[in-house]
């Protein structure tokens, strides 16, 4: 496949090029001028931007299904009274379409590759295979201190990955998922941590969203949430944790010094008043920070262009200094930082990296006049500009048609409940 004319966001430095761009299986092997290479496929880009795809490092992409049905209540009433209650309706089939949902719309925003933690995974792994994004998916283990749900929550998650091995899939890979401090014993973060060394798994979870989470743990155990995960032997390089608001000093120095992944979700904090990260402070003590929409009931979308102006904003607003973050550090938590806690040789559009590629049309009001490509893409882009998406080395989305899944059968599908 050959990308003909566009400009290209090259390499860790960010530097921007007028050049064509090679693909062969599912890597990039070659990018220059004028390449005249004997391609099976060759796209104009000579009016588009070609980026790497974005890494959405934390969402649960069947809550599509709540978009809008709890609003303007704090975090723990919005799960207790309202998600919870609904999500125990939620059977295979309804996970299976919400999925398919939440896929279409993350692949339109030029998303590549996610995380999602839910129930009923092996349904989201085969809307994964369908609309043909990369998918991190766990099982979502919540056991309450209660041995009998631990046991089942612990067959869950080997049934799961067993369905992911057989599936025998480059797009499908398995992630160990204890939602949280709050709501797994220590025995299960324990076996987390066991599972995880012996077959060699990532561990996504949330930590620290809310201050009356971190008050609770402290009461549990007399340490933070952090300590707790140290304690639990999760506290590594494979660890992926979703928000991270309320961290003191100690841990953040303590993630930094791991390799841990924070991953953060302002929408979603912002929506929930859930609290402020301490971006700056994150990335200055080298923990490496990822970017997430979360679920759409707390979001309201899984727009990664809207999440990345989002959480410049934030930042500049709450520290009040207009250069306190700069884009392209958000634009690397998009992708780079998201390719990095995935462990994934992804992230920039670079020879010898996988051939993850969104492309975005410039000739939108919006974008134009393109004084700062960089900029404009943390700033002024949205999902809807996004015309071609590339996963893995091949075409899911071309000219804004998907070449993959039905679309408008989906479409048709949520409208039909109107």
């Amino acid at each position: 496949m050959l990308l003909k004319n566009g400009l290209i966001l090259y390499g860790e430095s960010y530097e921007w090029v007028r050049a064509d761009l090679l693909i062969e299986g599912n890597k990039i092997v070659k990018i220059g001028r004028n390449l005249h290479a004997d391609s099976d496929i060759v796209i104009d880009c000579s009016h588009s931007l070609i980026v790497p795809g974005f890494i959405n490092s934390h969402t649960h992409s069947p809550m599509v299904l709540l978009r809008g049905l709890a609003e303007d209540v704090p975090l723990m009433e919005w799960l207790e009274k309202y998600i919870w209650p609904n999500e125990r309706k939620l059977g295979k089939k309804e996970v299976y379409w919400g999925a398919l949902l939440g896929l279409i719309e993350m692949a339109r925003a030029g998303t590549t590759t996610f995380i999602d933690m839910y129930f009923h995974m092996e349904e989201v792994a085969k809307a994964t295979l369908e609309v043909g994004l990369r998918g991190f998916l766990g099982y979502g283990m919540i056991d309450l201190d209660d041995e009998r749900k631990r046991r089942i929550e612990i067959r869950e998650t080997e049934k799961f990955r067993k369905f992911i091995i057989q599936q025998n899939s480059e797009l499908l890979n398995f992630i160990l998922a204890p939602h949280a401090p709050y709501t797994c014993s220590m025995e299960c973060l324990k076996w987390v941590a066991t599972k995880s060394r012996e077959w060699n798994a990532l561990v996504t979870i949330h930590l620290s969203e809310t201050k009356s989470e971190v008050a609770l743990i402290k009461e549990k155990y007399g340490k933070t949430p952090t300590e707790v995960l140290d304690d639990a032997g999760l506290l590594n390089e494979k660890l992926i944790a979703a928000h991270g608001i309320w961290l003191d000093d100690k841990e953040i120095y303590l993630l930094g010094k791991n390799g841990s992944t924070i991953v953060h979700c302002p929408a979603s904090n912002m929506k929930l008043g859930s609290g402020i990260i301490n971006l700056r402070k994150l990335l200055d003590n080298g923990v490496n920070v990822g970017l997430g929409t979360d679920g759409a009931a707390s979001n309201n979308t899984l727009d990664m262009l809207q999440e990345m102006r989002l959480a410049s904003l934030l930042q500049k607003v709450v520290n009040l200094d207009p250069s306190i973050i700069k884009s392209s550090e958000i634009f690397r938590m998009a992708t780079l930082n998201g390719a990095k806690a995935l462990k994934l040789n992804a992230g920039i559009i670079k020879e010898g990296y996988l051939a993850d590629i969104a492309v975005i049309n410039l000739k939108r009001p919006n974008l134009l006049p393109m004084n700062n490509p960089l900029s404009s893409l943390v700033f002024s882009a949205k999902g809807g500009d996004v015309e071609t998406l590339i996963v893995n080395g091949s075409i899911v989305m071309l000219d804004g048609e998907f070449q993959t899944v039905d679309e408008d059968k989906v479409l048709d599908k949520f409208l039909g409940v109107l």
